[in-house]
């Protein structure tokens, strides 16, 4: 497998970001941000530092909590100038509880501005100009409506034709939506728009029925999607790159506290590595490393000490290229 050659390494995320309360104890919650494109994002800026541009775009509303998570964007390195404000809704929120190492939630969006996003076309367009890579989720794809996904995939179509790639993480969360055949129908729609897809094949085989990760690459690639990493929980990861499946064991990880954010952070892992030319497999290593080390603590994004040796892995790369 041959490395991806990016002549443009500005990253922008189209997602829903919301106020997290995470347990880190008992009856003891700890206060962040998180959405499974901002997630993505976060890491990436994080083990990209100065070797990527990387961006963030959603809507939030004049609250206190949404002007303060303007400024954890700021303080993480990822821009923000083209997120809109909405003086009718706020941002939403969600709490995490924990059975064993399984994690369930409870959400507060129905009044999220984040559902807007994607209604003013112009300011959407506007947000991804210039971008060399644009990450999406199923959940986007969800929350925006009939008219929002139309908004979206015109917009990732234009920005496709001036060379831009965009990568997908279906994220099926059948709760979101109304029935499971609008669920299948837009998130099938996505692949028409997708480069890079990145399902995870629990979710890929509940919707589809696909008996195994190559099932679904096969899917996708059937879709015209040229390049796919199927994760696959403690399986290994199918990658699909030039007509080709590979795997990727996924290494054992023992201390297992929370796995919220693990396809989020392994999404990130693989899009930086590429994002500097790494080949499908060794980048996939990279992802399935953050993903390891997301699961050992509580919340969605890594505490700073163990993204160290995965920045080093992108110094050293982009040295020796």
């Amino acid at each position: 497998m041959t490395a991806r050659k990016w002549l443009n390494r500005k990253v922008v995320g189209i997602g829903e970001a919301m106020v997290e309360f995470a347990p880190v104890g008992d009856n003891l919650y700890r206060r962040g941000f998180a959405g499974d494109t901002l997630n993505t994002c976060w890491h990436i800026a994080k083990i990209v530092e100065d070797h990527a541009q990387v961006g963030f775009f959603t809507r939030v509303g004049m609250d206190a909590f949404s002007t303060e998570f303007l400024g954890f964007l700021a303080a993480s390195g990822l821009e923000s100038d083209a997120i809109a404000r909405d003086r009718e809704r706020s941002i939403g929120l969600y709490v995490i509880s924990l059975n064993g190492v399984e994690r369930s939630f409870s959400y507060w969006r129905e009044t999220s501005a984040a559902r807007r996003l994607a209604d003013d076309f112009d300011l959407l367009l506007a947000a991804i100009d210039g971008a060399g890579l644009i990450h999406i989720s199923g959940i986007t794809l969800a929350i925006i409506g009939a008219q929002g996904r139309r908004n979206l995939l015109k917009a990732l179509d234009a920005a496709r034709a001036r060379g831009g790639v965009v990568s997908y993480d279906p994220n099926a969360r059948p709760r979101l939506w109304s029935d499971a055949a609008e669920m299948r129908r837009a998130l099938h729609e996505a692949l028409e728009v997708t480069d890079i897809a990145l399902p995870s094949f629990d979710d890929e085989a509940a919707l589809w029925g696909d008996a195994n990760p190559e099932a679904t690459a096969k899917r996708m690639a059937a879709a015209g999607v040229r390049e796919i990493a199927v994760k696959n929980g403690r399986g290994a990861t199918a990658l699909f790159f030039e007509e080709t499946i590979t795997h990727a064991p996924t290494p054992e990880v023992t201390s297992i506290r929370d796995t919220t954010g693990a396809g989020d952070s392994f999404n990130a892992g693989y899009l930086a590595g590429r994002l500097v030319g790494m080949s499908p497999m060794r980048a996939c290593e990279l992802g399935q490393g953050i993903a390891g080390e997301i699961i050992g603590h509580f919340g969605a994004l890594a505490p700073e000490p163990t993204l160290r040796r995965f920045r080093s892995a992108i110094r050293d790369h982009v040295s020796k290229c």
